[in-house]
């Protein structure tokens, strides 16, 4: 079977949310294991076909007779006219196209599978610039509607899927993302006295992660925080460490700790590296993601995976993520998010509790999982 791929969101320097999960399923589908076997009958392994607007990063997978890429010039409309000309001349066609992102072919002789995160663009349009909002909006709706399957990575999105578009329940499949293993540090080159002497940060701190836009809800967690802060159980010097670029409507975030008085207890460190990032989920008293909605929120699972207690949201798709492994917060009250700050904060028996929970929930997420799971979809529909 030969299987399409528009691969285009790994093709990037800096890997983050649907950019990160293609890239992992790239390098699932490379590895010998995906590419020597077939999932379903008939046997005989599978031909992958990468298409690429531009040549491919050294660090995707290398080249061989399993493994093509297809460099199509030029960019600019590229899944409207460029990428459907190749996929009607150029034989052997693939049995099925898959795209990492919401936008399929506009036309193609080529059964296709689309992968839909969220629909947080219709959820929270004041999010995306004009421009990109009108593609994200018109763009999905024909995809989704040509597709002849939908995957997508949680209950909660499918459910938003089904509801918004109006297509059969059978056609959205749930494939979960996965999760990479934990990075060893070489604590002679990494360590967090290091990192708090460069950032500035306390002893004691209560850890954020993700991009400063209105859906991740972080003014609340700020307004809540400003309360932990008068609580006398709590630490003096408790902080609130922001991690993240700036979005979409920052200007507003950045300005609500002076507002509350608290600018020196709430650190914004705009970007940090990997090995960074994972000593402060290490050494943080707790990990908070208390968004208004996400397609999943894999920030909270790669806390988990460094031992950090977990505090998310109970809406959207958060719960599926966090399981029985974290404390939920109701995100429209900063008196609840305040309360479970608290309560996550002053008792080490909470935070001991979450983190043997975390073990068994993490077990249910591999890269490999999903990789199997979606190589299903995809060779199903290209049995047909």
């Amino acid at each position: 079977m030969i299987i399409g791929i528009d691969a285009n969101e790994a093709n990037v320097e800096r890997k983050v949310g649907i950019s990160e999960y293609a890239f992992q399923l790239l390098m699932q589908f490379s590895s010998s294991k995906f590419k020597a076997q077939s999932l379903t009958p008939p046997a005989g392994g599978s031909k992958f076909i990468i298409y690429l607007k531009n040549k491919p990063l050294s660090n995707l997978p290398v080249p061989d007779k399993n493994w093509e890429y297809r460099v199509l010039k030029p960019g600019k409309f590229w899944t409207q006219w460029r990428l459907p000309l190749d996929l009607y001349l150029h034989q052997p066609r693939p049995d099925v196209f898959f795209t990492t992102s919401h936008y399929a072919p506009r036309f193609s002789p080529v059964p296709t599978v689309v992968s839909v995160m969220d629909l947080s663009y219709l959820y929270f349009p004041g999010m995306f610039k004009a421009s990109d909002l009108m593609q994200l909006r018109h763009w999905t709706a024909y995809s989704v509607k040509k597709a002849k399957r939908v995957i997508t990575i949680s209950k909660s999105s499918k459910f938003d899927i089904i509801k918004e578009y109006k297509i059969p329940e059978e056609k959205v499949v749930v494939v979960h993302p996965g999760i990479k293993p934990a990075v060893n540090l070489n604590l002679h080159v990494y360590n967090m006295d290091t990192i708090k002497a460069k950032f500035g940060i306390s002893n004691n701190f209560i850890l954020f992660v993700g991009t400063l836009q209105p859906r991740k809800n972080i003014i609340r967690l700020i307004e809540a925080f400003s309360k932990v802060c008068r609580d006398e159980k709590v630490p003096p010097d408790l902080q609130l460490v922001i991690v993240g670029k700036k979005g979409w409507l920052y200007e507003e975030i950045l300005k609500k700790p002076k507002e509350l008085d608290i600018e020196e207890k709430v650190k914004f460190l705009d970007f940090v590296s990997d090995d960074e990032l994972v000593l402060l989920y290490q050494n943080a008293i707790c990990f908070i993601l208390p968004s208004l909605y996400e397609g999943f929120g894999l920030p909270v699972l790669e806390a988990m995976k460094y031992g950090c207690p977990v505090i998310t949201s109970n809406v959207s798709s958060l719960p599926e993520a966090g399981g029985e492994a974290a404390v939920y917060v109701d995100p429209l009250s900063v008196d609840d998010i305040a309360e479970k700050i608290c309560k996550v904060v002053i008792h080490p028996e909470i935070r001991k509790e979450l983190k043997e929970k975390s073990k068994v929930q993490l077990a249910k997420f591999s890269w490999e999982k999903t990789a199997k799971e979606t190589l299903k979809v995809l060779e199903e529909i290209g049995d047909k």
